[in-house]
């Protein structure tokens, strides 16, 4: 029987997932890779992947997908690791970077300055050009927030503007998977949230940064109704964009 491809994201924030999945007997079905989050989407929508973590703004460009577990990378709140940091206080900015690495917040930014902070902002994609604010999410992130003179954590802005949790990044398929894959594949995923802290030995150090609070206080990893409903209207925002 042919491996189901999986594609899961480099950051920690996903190491819960990782480890569950490899103390799972669902190893032996899988080929397992590890890509930056708008790369996991792109394996998955050219079908070089079956399932992958993929960013929740990658929705829009699968012409069919399906939603496979009961987890996700979400918050229910300030997710301290998706962030525009600026030189300016938001409502003075006038140019922004997009995070390349980056589908779902760079998405979840632009939804926010027009319709939370509603400001008119250039994006800015020449590095030679120093902007007033940028989008950074991820590992990179960490012990960054007190060298930058102002701060947006978007989970935070995003409860801010629509009182819902936010779920970047869903388990999801491009194509009908085995049931007993699924449910084999959600046990493993949920053995991996339960013992999240199990991955912070020998990560690196960060000034201003608690690894234990943000696995199990700002990353909420239960894929809820109330985060379900945020997807659609994020995504509804998402489309008016375009």
């Amino acid at each position: 029987m042919n491996k189901i491809r999986v594609s899961a994201v480099s950051y920690t924030n996903t190491y819960p997932f990782l480890n569950g999945i490899r103390k799972s007997k669902v190893m032996e079905q899988i080929d397992l890779s590890v890509d930056y989050p708008s790369a996991c989407a792109q394996k998955v929508i050219d079908d070089q992947a079956d399932i992958g973590i993929i960013p929740t703004a990658a929705l829009l460009s699968l012409p069919e997908y399906y939603i496979n577990t009961d987890f996700c990378i979400g918050t229910e709140g300030a997710v301290d690791s998706v962030f525009i940091f600026a030189n300016k206080p938001i409502d003075e900015v006038k140019t922004l970077r997009l995070d390349k690495q980056s589908r779902t917040s760079n998405g979840l930014a632009r939804v926010l300055i027009k319709n939370y902070w509603k400001m008119d902002v250039e994006l800015v994609t020449d590095e030679s050009i120093e902007p007033d604010a940028y989008v950074l999410i991820g590992d990179r992130t960490f012990g960054k927030k007190n060298a930058v003179p102002y701060v947006y954590d978007l989970g935070e802005e995003w409860f801010n503007f629509t009182g819902l949790p936010f779920a970047f990044a869903l388990w999801v398929s491009n194509k009908k998977l085995p049931d007993s894959f699924v449910e084999q594949f959600n046990e493993a995923l949920a053995y991996g949230v339960e013992h999240a802290t199990d991955v912070i030995a020998g990560l690196p150090e960060f000034e201003d940064f608690d690894y234990t609070k943000y696995l199990t206080q700002h990353l909420n990893f239960h894929l809820t109704d109330k985060k379900r409903e945020a997807v659609q209207l994020y995504l509804r925002y998402l489309k008016e964009l375009d």
